[in-house]
This record gives structure tokens, C-alpha cells and sequence, in this order.
């Protein structure tokens, strides 16, 4: 019985270790082989070359990457720590409203968020002059751009990773450890010191390794409001452009190290101490606010916080009505009517974008939809030598920035190989979704595992002696119960597909360019209206997606992080 187990762990393990070898290990390490070769061969010359005193572009980039990320880390959580304590400890009219209105950029695709702030805060933005004109300034009172822009955009975008996380512990912290406390003399300063705050340090340091590593690897936002400021991402990819492969890849490698050394300098210090409550107690309650004019005063904050959140989207609305060729010299857009939907719909050559997103992404998520669970299974359900490595090595695409995936899939498939059948996937429509697979492997494989490790063994054991095949098992047992989770991270996976923009920069062709290349080359044919109204069908996409989650599976956005 035991060797039949042990067997059938083997053929389990089989799939899942040739796809991880294939197109997860086997990319980084032709990355890492290719950083070491250049025109005399082996040799650590490239290194050399980055680090020496004449190459200044590439130290400081390293610099400005590194930096740019911890600012975004301080700046989301000095947004996103406070909501998340002002929504759930206190009860106001309209809390529910605002609260929900606070997640309302995780709908933003990170392009379309970008180019909704160079239109509404950039030189020639909306906001800025229309400051100017109502208080007749010579120049606008203020622009966005360099370092300033990239963090106002990661801000606002990555606040909700630390808003939704802290939410979620501060809801199942149980009120009598903070009453004890309060109880025992401590003031309200020492009780979130040394109560509240060691409960919610899983929760920081969770948000803190998503906006770090995910500010490492941004790309959108320094590609369009840097000007000559660089970043390794945007390192990586001039390298690539220019055709000096060598230099990509020990790029590559050295944001790969600073990025995963920060994920192990965060494991490490949560690890320090143990944060779990040995309580069983209700979770949080909020307190009423009774005083008239603080009431007023949250109620008019949260007016104009929504506000703020929705200008992005709405800017994306209004310049998506903009019919092409109308708003050029004028300050502000002067026509409007649904012509650039018109095209979408009936020109063949302009719907292709789309119908390209919706198909890779349908790939990429069908693919992570299967091999996620089976991956999940193994490695909560099975006993087997190597498990921790295993897992590691589904983890890394999500400790790789987004950059390096793509420039891993480069490197690796851009001759043919044993785990492309003999063919060169570099170029063809198949690497796309291959990339895309790859990086939201992590999503569903998490997702799952959360709800598997719920799952008592004694289901299977019983539905076992009954005489059930496992497939049998696994169809009408486990993957009803584990639906839930399975979603979650598929539907994640699916939002993140149709929005991808950094790996698609690096592997995209004519054929199978997505909605958001397209995007960039309709910026830069200064076709405003057109690249908005893509905006718009992301938007539109995800929204529907997060919406679908939401009243079909019971799957809140938050759950889904």
C-alpha cells in the first residue's frame, strides 16, 4: 500500500517538476550562464562592466530602483495602514461606501494608470491648467514626472496591497487584548505599540514584500514619466532593444539578487517572533464617532477621497470619447462622441489587440488553472523528498521581477531546445502566454494551498475505503471544497494576464501584440482617444472579472491577494 502511495507521488510529481525545470529553472539559469559570457568568452567581464566607475548609468539606476521601492513602501503604507485602521475601528455614515471605493485602483492596469496621470497632473494636464486659467498663473501651479510621478503613481496604486492586508488582521484581532491593556493603565500610544502593532507585523511585512518587489519591477511608470531618469527595469529593456543580450542578462541577475534579498530580509525579521493570539475571542468592533463635527469632517474626507480615486478612471472615460485628431494644440479636449468605440468594434485591424489579450490570457490562465491545483495538491496533500525546494521554485516567477521573466524567456527559447519540441518559441505567438503562465504560476498555486490546508484528510480516507478512484475523488471531493481558493487565484491570474505589460514589452510580435502594447504605440502616434478607449475595455475587462469573483463565487478582491 505504501509503495502504491509512494508511486503515485511519483507520477503526480512528474508533470509538475518538468514544467518547473522547463520554463521556470532552466530560463534563470541561462540567464545566469549568459551574464558570464561576452565577446571573450567566459568571464565575470560583464559584472565588471556594471559595476565600474566609467558605467554610472547602470550603478545608478541600481540606486534609483532601490531607493524608488522603499520610498513606494513608505508612501503606501503611510496611505494604506492608516485607512485600513479608520475604516475598521470606526463607524461613520457611509464607511461601507468609502471602504469599498478604497480598492478602486486595483482596477487600473499599471499603463492605463500611468497614462491617466500624465493627463490629469503631467505638463499639459488637465488639473494643472485648469488651475492656471482659474487663477489667471502665467505657468501651472505644479506638474508630474521623474521621481516625483513614479512615486505619486506607485503610491496610488500600491497603497491598497497594504490597506487590504492590514484590514483583514485588524477584522480577526480579538478587542479583549487591546481592553486588557486599556485595563491595566496602558494609554492608547503603548497599547498599539505593544499590542496592536506586533499583531499586524505578518500583515506589513506581507504588503511591504508586494509593493517592494512589485515597485522593482515597474516599468510603465518610469517608461513614461521618467524622462532620462533610469531604472533597472528600464535598464534591461534598452539592453535588449540595443541588442546587447549579456548586459540584459547580468542586469537580469543583479535585480533578481536585490529583489530576492529584500523577500529574505522580510521573512527573516517576521520570523524573529512568534504573532500568533492565543485567543479565541470575537473579532474587531467599531466604535461609533459621535462627535457632530468629526462625523462631518470623515464624511467630507471621504468625499474627497473618492473623488481622487475616481479621477483616473474618469479621465480614461472622458479622453476615450475624444475623437482622434481633435485635441491637439487646445488645452482642453473640445469634441466628444463614440467614435473610437465605433472603430473597436467593426475595424478588424484595431479589435485584434483585444481579441489577442482575451485569447493569451484565456491560455495563460487555463494552463495556470490546471497546473496550479495539481501543484497545490502535491505539495499540501503528498509526503515526498524535496517538497521545500519545490516550492521555491513555484515561488520564484513572483520573487522574479516581471522584466527578468521576460528577458529569462528570451535567453532561453530563443533557439531551439528539448522543452520546446525543437522549435524557437522567441517570435511566435506561443510565447506570450508562455510568459504570462509563468508569472502568475505563484497566484493560484497560493491561493489553493490556503484552502488544501484546510481540508481534513479524513474526506479522501473515507471516499478511499468506499473504493474511489482518486481522479474520481479529486473530481466529486477536493475540487468542490477547494473551489473557493482555486477561483481566487484564477481570476487574479486572469486580471493580471489582460494588464501585463513589462513582459509583453520584451516578447510581444505583430501578431499577438496585446491591448496594452497597443496602447503604447497608440501614445506615441499621439492618438489620445484611442489608446483611452483600450484603457477602457482593461478597465472594463477587469472590472467585470472582480465583478463576476465577487457575485458568483463569493471572492472579494482582497481575498484574491
Amino acid at each position: 500500500m505504501k509503495n502504491r502511495d509512494h508511486r503515485f507521488t511519483l507520477l503526480l510529481l512528474i508533470p509538475v517538476v518538468l514544467v518547473l525545470v522547463a520554463y521556470v529553472l532552466y530560463p534563470s539559469l541561462r540567464t545566469l550562464i549568459e551574464s558570464f559570457q561576452n565577446k571573450e568568452g567566459w568571464s565575470g567581464g560583464n559584472y565588471k562592466d556594471f559595476f565600474a566607475s566609467e558605467s554610472r548609468s547602470n550603478l545608478q539606476a541600481l540606486w534609483n530602483s532601490v531607493y524608488i521601492s522603499l520610498l513606494s513602501v513608505f508612501f503606501s503604507a503611510l496611505i494604506g495602514v492608516p485607512l485600513a485602521f479608520i475604516f475598521n475601528k470606526y463607524e461613520f455614515p457611509g464607511r461601507s461606501f468609502f471602504s469599498s471605493a478604497a480598492i478602486l485602483p486595483i482596477v487600473l492596469p499599471s499603463l492605463v494608470g500611468v497614462m491617466a496621470f500624465m493627463f490629469l497632473y503631467g505638463e499639459s494636464g488637465l488639473v494643472p491648467n485648469a488651475m492656471k486659467d482659474l487663477f489667471g498663473l502665467e505657468n501651472v501651479p505644479f506638474k508630474i514626472g521623474g521621481v516625483s510621478g513614479i512615486l505619486i503613481v506607485h503610491a496610488y496604486t500600491m497603497y491598497v496591497y497594504f490597506y487590504m492586508t492590514v484590514s483583514s488582521t485588524i477584522r480577526s484581532i480579538d478587542p479583549s487584548l487591546e481592553e486588557a491593556a486599556y485595563n491595566l493603565g496602558a494609554s492608547r500610544m503603548t497599547v498599539f505599540r505593544k499590542v496592536t502593532l506586533p499583531l499586524l507585523t505578518p500583515a506589513i511585512v506581507g504588503a511591504s514584500l508586494l509593493v517592494f518587489m512589485t515597485s522593482m519591477a515597474s516599468f510603465s511608470a518610469p517608461f513614461l514619466l521618467a524622462g532620462g531618469f533610469r531604472v533597472l527595469s528600464l535598464q534591461i529593456y534598452f539592453s535588449k532593444v540595443n541588442g546587447n543580450l549579456s548586459m540584459a542578462a547580468t542586469q537580469s541577475v543583479i535585480l533578481s539578487i536585490v529583489s530576492i534579498s529584500f523577500l529574505l530580509f522580510m521573512r527573516w525579521y517576521q520570523n524573529r517572533r512568534d504573532y500568533r493570539m492565543a485567543t479565541k475571542g470575537i473579532g474587531a468592533h467599531r466604535s461609533e464617532i459621535k462627535n457632530p463635527l468629526l462625523k462631518g469632517l470623515m464624511v467630507a474626507v471621504g468625499i474627497v477621497g473618492v473623488i481622487i480615486l475616481l479621477l483616473p478612471h474618469m479621465t480614461i472615460l472622458i479622453l476615450s470619447l475624444v475623437p482622434d485628431g481633435t485635441w491637439t494644440y487646445q488645452t482642453y479636449p473640445s469634441a466628444f462622441n463614440g467614435e473610437n468605440y465605433l472603430f473597436l468594434f467593426t475595424e478588424p485591424k484595431i479589435w485584434n489587440p483585444v481579441r489577442n489579450s482575451l485569447i493569451l490570457a484565456f491560455l495563460a490562465t487555463l494552463g495556470n488553472l490546471v497546473f496550479g491545483v495539481l501543484t497545490s495538491y502535491v505539495l499540501v496533500k503528498r509526503k515526498f523528498v524535496g517538497k521545500n525546494m519545490l516550492d521555491i521554485m513555484v515561488m520564484l516567477p513572483w520573487a522574479l521581477p516581471a522584466t527578468v521573466v521576460g528577458m529569462n524567456l528570451v535567453l532561453a527559447f530563443n533557439e531551439s531546445s528539448i522543452f520546446t519540441f525543437g522549435h524557437i518559441l522567441v517570435g511566435t505567438f506561443w510565447i506570450l502566454p508562455l510568459a504570462y503562465f509563468i508569472r502568475h504560476i505563484p497566484l493560484v498555486v497560493r491561493s489553493t494551498n490556503a484552502t488544501l490546508e484546510q481540508l481534513d484528510d479524513s474526506l479522501e480516507e473515507v471516499a478511499r475505503n468506499l473504493g474511489a478512484k482518486w481522479f474520481y475523488l479529486f473530481r466529486r471531493v477536493v475540487l468542490p471544497l477547494v473551489m473557493p481558493g482555486v477561483m481566487a487565484g484564477t481570476l487574479l491570474a486572469f486580471v493580471e494576464a489582460v494588464g501585463e505589460f513589462p513582459t509583453s514589452v520584451l516578447l510581444y510580435t505583430l501578431g499577438n501584440r496585446p491591448i496594452s502594447i497597443e496602447i503604447m504605440n497608440q501614445l506615441r502616434m499621439f492618438n489620445m482617444g484611442q489608446a483611452a478607449a483600450y484603457g477602457m475595455i482593461q478597465i472594463s475587462l477587469i472590472g467585470l472579472v472582480l465583478f463576476i469573483s465577487n457575485k458568483f463565487f463569493g471572492i472579494k478582491a482582497e481575498r484574491s491577494l
